[in-house]
């Protein structure tokens, strides 16, 4: 390692206070410290914003931070000052004596961070202010916003190009989450980023769960997603229109969730107020639309859900991207019906865009549709669309965890669009529906399509799945939508082969949707003894977040919480050497964070590895409760207590005569049945059970077996 690296590296642990560094960011920084530029496309979450912090505070000078949102500016900064870093921005939020003072600060080399939006850089006064400065680098973030085909496009980061122009020798870095080859290839063009080094992570976010909900009723299923996985955590819902982001919020309050809105039509003031609550207090819900999210910091939101359908995997992945930023267990969960194929499809038939630009757009839609009705894993599929090669299944997506079936689907097919053709086709999906049903009343009687051959031959399906075959038609393209006829469907070209039994389809079976199940057990993100320390925790976290005027997580993110509570530090040496504590944080409240663990001991008995059910019992057991008592509390058998404590006695944590209070005598007898009858029955109870006329309950005779 050379000197700049194990500067690099002393500077992660004593500023950051990580010992490693992830992915590829110490080439990154060792590209930036030798003045070259570099291109970086990392997962959300996977510390795009080390790359250049740490170089920024290795170089001489200024480094500009080009960031596309203001309000989140105030966070970012703050974050910094917590770890001792002397960071400012400069934008709209500050007064004109607030902004001099800064760019006074900023002249006499006072600032190692500055950040900036895009509008207020291209500013002539402001690049006339940075050629008096001494710059160690500009950092363009989210640079996915240069593209004209992106979904976050910002014509002033096509500007940007002239930093290159006016400031060749200061190294420039670009950051991305998101970006398939077309916005790569632009984002080098538009910048100059043509001699900058290109780093490429991979785009897997492995802690994250996508699923893909079917079916009718996509509120009632959005609620199940929240109450089954999700019933006190904070996450983001996204909607298509303003009124229904309004409409959501306030029906998930009626829930008894805390849901906020936040949409481009609500106020500066409210949009500010719902998102400082969304990053500073716990378990709150955002419902936006797609104008929230990007560059959110915030580590601990555990689920994102869309209830409408977005425009491109692109979105999709950026908009997923935001749950689990700390690399714990997440959720992307999406509502996806005929009636998101209808509208995104009419959507792009509607676009005023030119020729090019819709044929992108179409490509986009196709490879989102695409998506939601894969078969196989859909990990695979997203990770495919970047052109990154993974494993055919995951193991962590809706189709892994559980198959979808498929069923020939060519005889359905064939009638469907028999109907939409031999009806005019002039008529939209719950019409031909009621052809295929037979429903003979109303309009389909006045316009004599009772007499058509296809009428009444679609009985074996409910009007529910005939809906999930219109909708897979439709994002397959064999049915398109005439946006001139109100919504009617046609038959494309692509569905003569079809229609002549020239070629079969398969077709995804609908889902059942899944009973909600009564109390069903959350994971414990803490074992159950240690849950009053973590409450503990949390408390502090937050009151010092208050004191200090900055959301919880810039105190301490859950997982430096966590693993304090695995080592239960009492010294600040042992603190220090915990992921996340840094000099600066480990002066101003380290003391108080090892004087909390401190009022929390933990016994001989509880510092264990057992499971978590089994320690619900131990606790029960260490204050005092009998087996009989355990057993009422938790509703369960007293076997069951007896096999849970025999497990302890199994890892020497209790005496086998103190919990089944055996004479010394019986317990001999016990033990010498077992012995006697292992080589035959390999271990089973039963005999020994009934050997003994059924006298000693099951789990008594586990818990001596334990003690063998």
């Amino acid at each position: 390692m050379n000197d700049g690296m194990t500067r690099a590296q002393q500077i992660l642990q004593s500023t950051f206070g990580y010992d490693n560094f992830r992915h590829s960011q110490a080439a990154v920084i060792e590209q930036l410290i030798d003045g070259n530029d570099a291109f970086v496309l990392m997962p959300t979450g996977g510390g795009k914003s080390l790359c250049y912090q740490v170089p920024a505070l290795m170089l001489n000078g200024v480094a500009i931070i080009v960031s596309p949102l203001i309000a989140l500016m105030q966070d970012q900064v703050d974050a910094l000052r917590q770890l001792g870093v002397s960071a400012a921005f400069l934008n709209s939020s500050l007064t004109a004596g607030e902004a001099n003072e800064i760019e006074q600060r900023l002249v006499n080399s006072q600032i190692d961070l500055l950040y900036v939006a895009p509008e207020r850089l291209l500013n002539p006064r402001m690049l006339a202010l940075l050629e008096r400065c001494e710059l160690s680098l500009f950092a363009i973030d989210e640079a996915h916003c240069v593209s004209q085909w992106g979904h976050d496009f910002r014509v002033e980061y096509q500007q940007l190009k002239i930093l290159h122009e006016r400031f060749p020798q200061t190294p420039r870095i670009a950051l991305t989450a998101t970006a398939d080859q077309r916005t790569r290839d632009e984002i080098v063009s538009q910048l100059q980023l043509e001699q900058a080094q290109v780093f490429i992570n991979s785009f897997d976010r492995p802690n994250i769960t996508y699923a893909i909900s079917e079916g009718n009723n996509p509120k009632q299923r959005l609620w199940r997603f929240i109450s089954d996985n999700h019933p006190n955590d904070a996450g983001i819902v996204y909607c298509l229109s303003r009124k229904k982001v309004e409409a959501i919020a306030d029906w998930l309050s009626d829930q008894g969730r805390v849901a906020l809105p936040y949409h481009a039509g609500l106020s500066q003031q409210v949009r500010q107020r719902n998102q400082q609550r969304f990053l500073r207090e716990e378990g709150v819900i955002i419902v936006a639309t797609i104008a929230f999210g990007m560059g959110i910091d915030k580590p601990d939101v555990r689920f994102v859900a869309h209830l409408s359908l977005p425009k491109s995997i692109e979105a999709y992945y950026q908009e997923t991207g935001r749950a689990g930023r700390d690399g714990e267990p997440a959720s992307a969960w999406m509502a996806y019906g005929l009636q998101d194929v209808l509208t995104l499809r009419q959507f792009m038939q509607d676009s005023t865009a030119d020729e090019a630009h819709k044929r992108v757009e179409h490509q986009k839609l196709e490879s989102m549709l695409g998506l939601c009705e894969v078969i196989s894993c859909r990990r695979h599929a997203l990770l495919e669309y970047f052109e990154e090669e993974s494993a055919a299944a995951c193991g962590n997506c809706d189709n892994c965890l559980r198959p979808p079936e498929k069923w020939d689907g060519t005889v359905a097919a064939q009638k469907a669009l028999s109907t939409a053709y031999r009806s005019g086709q002039r008529f939209g999906v719950n019409y031909l529906i009621d052809i295929l049903l037979g429903k003979s009343e109303g309009r389909v009687q006045q316009n004599g399509h009772d007499q058509l051959s296809t009428f009444g031959v679609g009985t074996e399906l409910a009007q529910s799945e005939w809906r999930t075959v219109f909708r897979q038609l439709i994002a397959l393209g064999y049915i398109t939508i005439d946006s001139e006829g109100f919504g009617a469907l046609r038959i494309t070209e692509k569905c003569r082969p079809l229609l002549r039994g020239e070629q079969t389809l398969d077709l995804r079976k609908q889902t059942k949707e899944e009973k909600p199940t009564r109390d069903r057990k959350q994971k414990n993100t803490v074992r159950p003894q240690d849950e009053p320390l973590w409450e503990a925790l949390r408390a502090l976290r937050t009151e010092l977040a208050a004191e200090f005027g900055v959301p919880p997580y810039v105190i301490f993110h859950d997982a430096t919480l966590q693993e304090m509570i695995r080592i239960r530090p009492n010294k600040a040496a042992e603190l220090r050497q915990i992921s996340g504590v840094g000099e600066q944080k480990l002066q101003r409240y380290g003391q108080q964070f090892i004087a909390e663990i401190g009022k929390f001991p933990l016994s001989e008995l509880l510092d264990n590895r057992l499971s978590d059910t089994v320690n619900e019992t131990l606790m029960a057991y260490q204050n005092g409760s009998s087996v009989e008592e355990i057993a009422r509390q938790r509703e369960t058998q007293p076997s069951t207590v007896y096999s849970h404590l025999a497990d302890a006695i199994g890892v020497g944590l209790l005496e086998v005569l103190e919990v089944t209070r055996l004479p010394s005598r019986e317990y001999d007898q016990i033990v010498l049945m077992i012995e006697s009858m292992a080589g035959e029955e390999n271990g089973r109870l039963k005999p020994v059970f009934e050997a003994f006329d059924e006298q000693y309950d099951y789990g008594v005779l586990k818990c001596v077996q334990a003690s063998l």
